[in-house]
Formats: structure tokens, C-alpha cells, sequence
């Protein structure tokens, strides 16, 4: 901590005082992250201020070369885990963190398969050339079209959720005469440390099977000539670091298995994702190939210990590819100083964006970090609040951060490791539109996925074309 300055009585105590509050976190941002000699931060080789300059604010920024480094470490760190034991590992990414379709042409070009939970996460697989046959195919509540849909294309593997999922898919079988690899999701009863909303392996919730449930599914599933049971699946929640939540699922995961072995061969057990990234400079993730070899060789352990033969693994990362890859241009448009008692001040910086581009602070009081990015100040660090633009009190991108204290309207923020679930929750909340997707690399910058326009967040509405001013500002001067 920067001991020159006073403790801000109004900081959370995990936040410290930056010596310098232009410095950038190495955990945090992507590797390409720097500032020039102007102090204006660069990614992927492309200034920030050229690209809110061409592109706008809120603008979403992509290291495509981040993105895809982090994919092949993973794959690898899996390969290099499951081979010391003699199996394998299936890489499938986690669609829902951030799809696009050149997100789905990176992660399959470095040997990842891709894990879709609706029929439109599916439909942008297909459209960008992913082969279905390395797809999983995810969702507690598949409709007969969707299922008939993953039939069709040739999907790798439908994860049933359900009794009912499993009658409807022995129909569509039965009707096309065709066999479908299904894996059964279970819930395993291990609770990750994990905000309670995005923990998804205690009993009380939408997913999966308990044990004693997943026996009787598994038992039907090897009754339908139509359907091919080849493993289990199970995901204890997300943003986790360490590996004794996933140790601990893994050991009654393959208690389970090893039961089910007796009515035939599994040659599948799927662990699920949940790898935790750092959105703080106080986050200290795993380092990756040490995570993968405890956690493959957890299963090892309880594999061998029932002495049975160690199944081929499928994991399903998504945050910890794409979130560190993402940053999240802003416009500073104004700032206000609130007092709140003796020695107490709250400094709000508002910016052009807010929960309709990053809902994980309101769905979740997740934390991130921020740094002005259009140049390098020498003012002390002050304790702000950084907050968007939307009719909510609950509106905040940023709940505690330190900032320069000469920070004014017209600055450029940025907001990393906003790779993931940013995107994906974005909404039209007041009327905003949602910001385009820019990635960058190699010095050069190009939009995947275009922004909207007013023109576009009002097309939809079919009783515009019948009032006064049938187009966006008619009418004004």
C-alpha cells in the first residue's frame, strides 16, 4: 500500500492504494496490454483512442491472439495431464461466455470443440464452420425442434437434463432411425466458493440429475436402441480457483461411474468448467497446467483406487479463455464528488454504458478494475465509484477502484477482463443500444460483431410505422 497516502475509510479492505494508478495489473489485462510514451494505453498493438475514435463507446475490444493463446493453453494442459495417466482430454469451449463466429473459427483452429446451450448458440457454431460432431449440446430445457435440430446437424453429444429430454430425443431417434451419443448431467452436491447464483451443483436447483435420479436415467437410456449413454457430466459453479471443489466432485463423480460399469461399458466423464480468472489485482487464479494436473489427477487417484480404467475427460472452459482476453472501452461524461461525513467523500465517475453492456456488478456485485486509457496522469490515486448511465441506483461498473484524482469528462476508461458474460448478457435496457464487438491484432483492428444504432434498437417495434416520425429523428432540426 501506498503508505504517503491516508486510508480511504470508505475502501473495501482487500483494495489497495496503487503507487501508481496507471499501472496495469499483469493478471488482469492482456499480455499485449501498454502504454506508449504518451501514456495512452494500446492492446493488441491498437490504441485505445483511435479505436473509440472510430468505433464508439461502449466498445467491446477482443485480443484475438490473447483469446487464442489462452485456448491452446488450456487444450494443452489438458492433453498433457490426461496423457501422463494414459486416456485423454476433450476441450470443448463454453459458448454462452462469448460467442461470435470468428470466437468459434479461433477456438476450433487451436483443437477446441465448442459447448452450445440453445438452438441459437448452435446456429452461430454452424455458421461459422464448426464440425458438429465436436459440438455438446447443453440446456435444462430443450424443445423437440431444438433436439431435432442437434439430430439433424449431427451433434457430437446432447447432455439430457431430464426425464422428459430423454423421452422426447428416444422419439425423434426412433422416428429418423439414428443413434444419439448422450451424456446425463448430475448434480454432484459439491458447492463451489462461488457466488450463490452462479453455483450449479447444490441439490435445490434447474439442473441436472441427483445421483439416485441419474441411475434411473442411465438405466432408461440403456433401453432406447436409439440412444448411446457414453458418460457422465457435471459442473460445481464458476469463477472458482483451486481444484479441491473440483477433487472433491470428481471422487463421488466416479463412484457414480464406477457403479454404472456394471451394466455396460463409459467411455466419457465430463468435469464441466467454472476456471476462475482475475478481474482484481488481488485475484490470484491457478496457474493453469498446475489446476488441470491436480484435477486429472484427482480422477486418477479415485479411478484407481476402485480399480477400474481411467475414462477419457471432457472439460468446459469458457471465462478463463475469453474473459482476460476482453476490454471494455468507456467515455467518461461527467464526475461528482458526494460527501459522506467527516473524512468520508465518494468520488461517482459516470460513463457511457453501464448494466446494459456489463450486468455481472448488478446480477452478481461482481468486481472489476478500471484505468484511464487515453493518457498517463501524475495526480494522486482517488477512491471512485465508476457507474453507468441507466435509471437504476444499482447501475455500477466498477464498485470500488482507485483512480486519478484529475479525472474529467472526455477521458477514455477502460474496463479489462470484460471477455466474458459481458457480451452474452448485453440488452436494450433504456432504449441502449449494444456496443459493437472490435478485435484487435497485430497493430490492426477489425469489428466482428457490428454495434446497434438507435435505428436498429427501434426496428422492432411494429407501432412506429403507424404514429408521427416513422424514422429515427424525424422531425428534428
Amino acid at each position: 500500500m501506498n503508505s504517503a497516502l491516508p486510508v480511504e475509510p470508505l475502501a473495501p479492505a482487500w483494495l489497495r492504494v496503487p503507487e501508481d494508478p496507471n499501472s496495469l495489473a499483469a493478471r488482469v489485462w492482456p499480455h499485449s496490454a501498454q502504454r506508449d510514451t504518451d501514456g495512452q494505453l494500446h492492446i493488441g498493438g491498437v490504441g485505445t483512442t483511435a479505436l473509440a475514435e472510430e468505433f464508439g463507446t461502449p466498445l467491446y475490444v477482443l485480443d484475438e491472439n490473447e483469446l487464442r493463446t489462452r485456448a491452446r493453453t488450456v487444450r494443452e494442459a489438458f492433453d498433457s495431464a490426461t496423457q501422463r495417466h494414459g486416456t485423454r482430454a476433450r476441450v470443448y469451449y463454453a459458448g454462452k461466455a462469448l460467442l461470435t463466429t470468428e470466437v468459434v473459427r479461433w477456438v476450433t483452429e487451436e483443437g477446441l470443440g465448442v459447448d452450445v446451450c440453445s438452438r441459437g448458440e448452435l446456429e452461430v457454431a454452424l455458421a461459422a464452420g464448426a464440425d458438429a460432431s465436436r459440438m455438446g449440446f447443453h440446456g435444462n430445457n430443450k424443445s423437440v425442434a431444438d433436439l431435432e435440430r442437434a439430430v439433424e446437424v449431427g451433434i457430437g453429444s446432447i447432455i439430457v437434463d431430464s426425464h422428459d429430454e430423454i423421452e422426447r430425443l428416444a422419439a425423434i431417434t426412433q422416428q429418423r432411425g439414428v443413434q444419439q451419443r448422450v451424456l446425463v448431467r448430475v448434480v454432484s452436491g459439491v458447492h463451489a466458493q462461488t457466488h450463490d447464483f452462479l453455483a450449479t451443483a447444490h441439490e435445490d436447483q434447474k439442473f441436472g440429475f441427483a445421483p439416485d435420479a441419474a441411475r434411473q436415467a442411465v438405466t432408461r437410456i440403456r433401453q432406447i436402441d436409439g440412444l448411446d449413454f457414453v458418460g457422465l457430466h457435471c459442473h460445481i459453479g464458476s469463477q472458482i480457483f483451486g481444484s479441491a471443489g473440483f477433487a472433491e466432485s470428481a471422487r463421488r463423480m466416479v463412484q457414480l461411474h464406477a457403479e454404472l460399469l456394471t451394466g455396460g461399458d463409459i467411455p466419457l466423464l465430463n468435469l464441466g468448467g467454472g476456471f476462475g480468472i482475475a478481474y482484481t489485482s488481488v485475484d490470484e487464479p491457478e496457474d493453469f497446467t498446475v489446476l488441470a494436473e491436480q484435477i486429472v489427477d484427482a480422477v486418477a487417484q479415485q479411478c484407481q483406487a476402485r480399480g477400474i480404467r481411467m475414462p477419457e475427460l471432457a472439460f468446459e472452459p469458457g471465462r478463463c479463455i475469453s474473459g482476460p482476453a476482453g476490454v471494455t472501452l468507456y467515455r467518461v461524461g461527467t464526475t461528482k464528488s458526494v460527501a459522506l461525513g467527516e473524512r468520508r467523500h465518494r468520488l461517482y465517475v459516470s460513463v457511457d454504458g453501464g448494466m446494459s453492456d456489463n450486468a455481472r456488478p448488478s446480477l452478481y456485485g461482481a468486481q472489476y478494475s478500471a484505468r484511464v486509457a487515453s493518457r498517463r496522469s501524475s495526480a494522486v490515486p482517488a477512491l471512485a465509484r465508476v457507474v453507468g448511465s441507466h435509471c437504476e441506483s444499482g447501475d455500477i461498473v466498477v464498485d470500488n477502484e482507485y483512480v486519478p484524482a484529475d479525472i474529467a469528462a472526455g477521458d477514455t476508461l477502460a474496463v479489462p477482463a470484460t471477455g466474458a458474460y459481458c457480451f452474452s448478457l448485453a440488452s436494450n435496457y433504456n432504449y441502449m443500444p449494444r456496443p459493437a464487438v472490435v478485435a484487435v491484432r497485430d497493430g490492426h483492428a477489425r469489428v466482428i460483431v457490428r454495434g446497434e444504432t438507435i435505428t436498429d434498437v427501434l426496428a422492432r417495434d411494429t407501432g412506429i410505422a403507424h404514429g408521427a416520425g416513422a424514422a429515427a429523428g424525424e422531425g428534428e432540426q
